[in-house]
């Protein structure tokens, strides 16, 4: 006899997630378990918008380029640039040929359009310069440091000139060749020249922490954390480098472990100025280890998500998404002995799911994982039940043109 779930539902809303935790979080992570589907950027629109409406939310982070997303920031707050320059130099991985970023992004600029800079929306990337194939070069951020520390701190204090990082940086085709992502030996993330940026950028990020007081004052807060974001940038940038040179048969786990350390410290950074939605896929936001695949290896790291949590404990909160059907990609109705074909069952396109109560409601009739017939989607892991704090179910995602 399947269990009685109905209590666990509710209608989607931001509020009824909200009733859900036990506190109110720093920072409010919505997952999904596959990319590129128009209905889920959506449904994570709809839901910022009543996050901004409801609950004082200002600021939205997605799985997006941190350096790129500065000019999507200054465009929302400020109108600077074009919309379609936003769109199209903004956005890393593809997305923004979205229409449901661009649609977010121009709500973001009506609604700031007047108000006052305390109450304008902002926008942020959470990833790093990172694609599948490679990592971009760290020039445009530790450059951009020292630039600013240049301007504002005595030149005794600087570890290098502009000149010595530029030599030791050399052409962006050394960092950003892409059989480097296959071949260690092709990368120079373990060179002389790596090697000292990476000394050169760890004082830079020391000397912008011991002038924050002078820096603050000189100029502004907004300008300080541009700078912090690039000293977590470059240094990042620097040891994923690194680890595309290793050798080692942890080779693959260290890039994916570097890559969520950087989302990390990048929503650690955005929940200072206050509550923040992420929006990225359920592996990165997860307060479990995350998992995967790669040319046969299975691979296991710390999430982003398990990160943060561990630092903000109940500031820190994780809604997952869980999909019906994908048609359009080979994903059927689900099993209904698993998660999604439970809810399946019910009535209604999307409901909001206490997790917790879900899981005290099935007792010892654990639903089984269902199987995905297609790589890029992750089907909800019933045994992470205990670990969020809610679940948004949406039955069926139709095709988009």
């Amino acid at each position: 006899m399947a269990p009685d779930i109905k209590d666990t539902t509710h209608a989607f809303e931001a509020a009824a997630v909200m009733r859900l935790l036990p506190a109110r979080p720093r920072i409010l992570a919505l997952g999904e378990p596959t990319h590129g589907e128009d209905a889920l950027l959506d449904l994570r629109n709809e839901f910022f918008r009543q996050l901004v409406e409801q609950e004082g939310h200002r600021t939205i982070a997605i799985e997006s380029d941190c350096l790129r997303g500065l000019s999507v920031d200054e465009y929302v707050t400020a109108g600077t640039g074009t919309l379609d320059e936003v769109m199209e130099q903004g956005f890393s991985h593809g997305w923004g040929a979205f229409a449901a970023n661009r649609e977010l992004v121009c709500w973001m600029r009506s609604h700031n359009d007047g108000r006052p800079a305390s109450e304008r929306l902002r926008f942020a990337g959470l990833d790093g310069p990172l694609e599948m194939t490679g990592a971009a070069s760290p020039r445009q951020a530790v450059t951009a440091l020292h630039d600013y520390l240049a301007a504002r701190v005595d030149t005794a204090l600087l570890p290098c000139t502009a000149e010595t990082l530029d030599r030791l940086l050399g052409t962006d085709d050394r960092w950003t060749n892409p059989a480097a992502m296959m071949d260690p030996a092709q990368s120079v993330g373990r060179s002389a020249e790596a090697r000292e940026l990476r000394l050169l950028s760890d004082d830079l990020v020391a000397l912008l922490d011991a002038q924050t007081p002078h820096l603050i004052t000189a100029t502004s807060r907004d300008d300080w954390d541009r700078a912090r974001l690039y000293g977590r940038t470059a240094t990042g940038l620097l040891r994923y480098h690194h680890w595309m040179a290793d050798t080692s048969p942890a080779r693959l786990t260290r890039l994916a472990s570097v890559r969520d350390q950087m989302m990390a410290r990048n929503l650690l950074a955005l929940a200072e100025r206050g509550p923040v939605l992420v929006h990225a896929h359920n592996a990165h936001l997860q307060r479990e280890k995350s998992s995967m695949r790669m040319g046969g290896t299975p691979l296991e790291w710390w999430s982003a998500g398990a990160l943060v949590s561990s630092r903000l404990g109940e500031a820190y909160a994780f809604v997952a998404t869980a999909l019906g059907t994908i048609r359009h990609r080979g994903v059927d109705t689900p099993p209904p002995d698993t998660v999604e074909g439970l809810l399946y069952a019910l009535p209604g396109d999307r409901c909001v799911v206490d997790a917790s109560g879900l899981a005290t409601a099935l007792g010892d009739n654990r639903p089984t994982h269902r199987v995905s017939p297609w790589f890029g989607y992750a089907p909800f892991d019933p045994a992470h039940l205990a670990e969020c704090d809610g679940i948004v179910f949406v039955k069926d995602i139709p095709r988009t043109s």
